[in-house]
This record gives C-alpha cells, sequence and structure tokens, in this order.
C-alpha cells in the first residue's frame, strides 16, 4: 500500500530557506538539491516506517537523514506521511523544534 506524501507549511518554509541559501551561489543546483530532498521525502510513501523514531521531540516524529546536510522530521498517520519539518546543515533542531 502506496502511502500519500504531504508537505506541513513549516516544512515548504523549511525548504524555500534551503533553496534560497544555496541559490545566493547557484539557482540550478538550489532547484537540483531540493528536488532531490522531495525525491527522498516522496520515497517514505513506500517504507514510511524506516526513519528513525524521535519521541524525544514529540509523540509519533521520525527521522531521517538525507545527504549528511539535510534531517527531514515526519509522522505517519493512517494512510498518509506528514512531512514536518526539513532542517539544513548543523541547525540544532532540537532547539528549534515547532510543529504548526
Amino acid at each position: 500500500m502506496a502511502y500519500k506524501v504531504t508537505y506541513r507549511p513549516l516544512a515548504v518554509g523549511d525548504l524555500d530557506r534551503i533553496y534560497d541559501f544555496i541559490a545566493l551561489d547557484s539557482a540550478e543546483r538550489a532547484f537540483s538539491y531540493v528536488s532531490r530532498i522531495r525525491d527522498h521525502c516522496d520515497k517514505l510513501s513506500e517504507m514510511p516506517e524506516r526513519g528513525v523514531p524521535r519521541d524525544d521531540l514529540a509523540p509519533g516524529v521520525r527521522t531521517l537523514s538525507f545527504e549528511r546536510r539535510v534531517l527531514i522530521a515526519y509522522r505517519v498517520d493512517h494512510n498518509a506521511v506528514r512531512i514536518v519539518r526539513v532542517f539544513y546543515a548543523g541547525q540544532d533542531f532540537p532547539s528549534e523544534w515547532v510543529e504548526s
């Protein structure tokens, strides 16, 4: 069964900020990088439980790394995977954790 992958508004904002930061050097590279992050997230539709449980952040949250620079926080609910946050390159994600 394939799960539907959706992005919470904060995750979309996180991806926009990652794009903006990389685009200072190269818009083409920024687009490619964010596209690869999204592709990685979309693969959760087939294996949603593969991330690491992070109940210390909030009950039911899981995290998955991407290319050693990105940490994706998400939840699995019924038939859906919700991408909650996307943290980039050394952000102190436990202290920046907000889920709205």
